[in-house]
């Protein structure tokens, strides 16, 4: 699909704005280019015409891609009362509750999928809600279970992240001088290992920070997913979740993360079901130790939500410390843009001048900014088969029709910062926004 397409759509258009199909049309070529914004602004245009089936998936989808999950659910209910057994909607409302955390709706959806279509498969699903997960009913008493798989050992440090040095100082003081010297923190009565909540936009190196830390220390990293613990089987989850810190407790010292914590570990009191609240209570006693030490174990968890997280998470010796990652500065920045084009065709590339027009981008911004210049020259290499290079009038061109995706976020957290924050839990959040209280 090339520009030229696209224009001839507009110049159609142009002659006959009424006619939906070709506006449709247009909407959904936008979208395959990923070009959301402008699929956005196609559908809304459809849809003020004529209210339709197509236009709403359509706009729900474009949602999905720029991740505000709880806008492309409110569409997806609506279709789903006049169509509640659509499957193109029920998977994408799926999908769409599993990236908001929300799985009992990701859990009762895909179960009524399963229902209607008995042979359904789909990737994503099947891999964080059809699985068993680690605890197995039919295995037979007493046999463990092999959690080798989640055992990683770290190839990167705190030197290669760039920016964070009042994250990593942070992290430093609390979790790896108490294992490089336990005898001297022994002597003041405190243990080895404790518990950290990274929190802060998407996208903005919170599982790398993790992973990095345990290269610091020369220690195992345990990951852990939301799909690696959720499971549709009544009490399966708190089995999986008591196994994997027994897990960690028999391989110390090591780093055990936790991604997406706030989907384990959310706020009790909107919960409508029993099932989740016996998943947050049995987290609340791994990190206890209550049967168990968890001496030696250093606990991260990342969250884009700190807000939904139960308060029970941050009491004295569970996630105590909750530590902001902001989007990187403009010298890591530069330093990622430099990173990520290394081995590609460039040509006078000024990576300064690219970090200083890309404030309060995430490095998936990045990312997807070095993306769109990529699908550019690709399109201009076709014609003869030669690479064309990339110049940084072509990445200055895609930052201008890319968002900063920690925009949307740093409107939530704002309000929560200025308004829900007695304790001072989000104080970071308002420097980072040169906001006073």
């Amino acid at each position: 699909m090339t520009q030229s397409t696209i224009d001839s759509l507009r110049e159609a258009l142009r002659f006959s704005p009424e006619n939906v199909p070709l506006r449709l049309h247009l909407a959904e070529t936008l979208l395959q280019l990923n070009r959301l914004d402008e699929a956005e602004k196609e559908y809304r245009e459809a849809l003020s015409r004529e209210n339709n089936v197509k236009g709403l998936m359509g706009l729900a989808t474009v949602y999905f891609r720029k991740e505000a999950y709880a806008t492309c659910n409110v569409i997806l209910e609506d279709m789903l009362k006049q169509e509640p057994d659509n499957l193109d909607v029920l998977v994408l409302y799926a999908r769409s509750s599993l990236r908001e955390n929300a799985w009992e709706n990701a859990r009762d959806t895909y179960q009524h999928i399963l229902q209607l279509h008995p042979g359904f498969t789909d990737a994503e699903l099947d891999a964080k809600l059809r699985v068993k997960g680690l605890y197995n009913p039919e295995e037979e008493e007493g046999e463990e279970d092999d959690l080798s798989f989640f055992m990683q050992k770290p190839d990167i440090n705190f030197s290669h992240v760039s920016g964070m040095e009042q994250v990593k100082k942070e992290i430093d003081i609390k979790i790896i001088q108490p294992l490089r010297h336990p005898d001297l923190y022994k002597a003041y009565g405190k243990k080895t290992g404790g518990s950290i909540l990274l929190y802060g936009p998407p996208g903005c190196g919170k599982t790398m920070i993790a992973r990095a830390t345990a290269g610091q220390v020369n220690a195992p990293f345990i990951s852990v997913g939301l799909n690696e613990i959720l499971d549709m089987w009544v009490g399966n989850s708190e089995k999986n979740l008591h196994n994997i810190f027994e897990y960690a407790r028999n391989n110390t010292p090591c780093v055990l993360f936790f991604d997406e914590i706030d989907a384990l570990g959310a706020s009790r009191s909107d919960m409508k079901q029993s099932a989740g609240r016996n998943l947050i209570n049995q987290f609340l006693q791994e990190l206890d130790g209550v049967e168990h030490t968890n001496e030696g174990i250093l606990i991260l968890g990342a969250t884009n939500l700190p807000w939904h997280l139960d308060p029970a998470f941050r009491r004295p010796g569970r996630f105590d410390r909750m530590i902001f990652v902001p989007p990187p500065d403009q010298p890591a920045r530069s330093a990622m843009l430099q990173s990520k084009l290394a081995g590609k065709p460039t040509e006078n590339i000024d990576f300064e001048q690219l970090a200083k027009n890309t404030p309060e981008f995430s490095g998936a911004d990045i990312e997807a900014v070095i993306d769109m210049a990529i699908e550019e020259k690709l399109e201009a290499s076709f014609k003869d088969g030669i690479p064309q290079p990339i110049r940084t009038k072509d990445l200055l061109g895609a930052v201008k029709r890319h968002k900063a995706s920690t925009r949307e976020w740093f409107s939530i957290a704002k309000n929560f910062a200025l308004y829900a924050n007695d304790a001072g839990l989000y104080d970071d959040i308002l420097h980072y926004l040169k906001i006073k209280k």
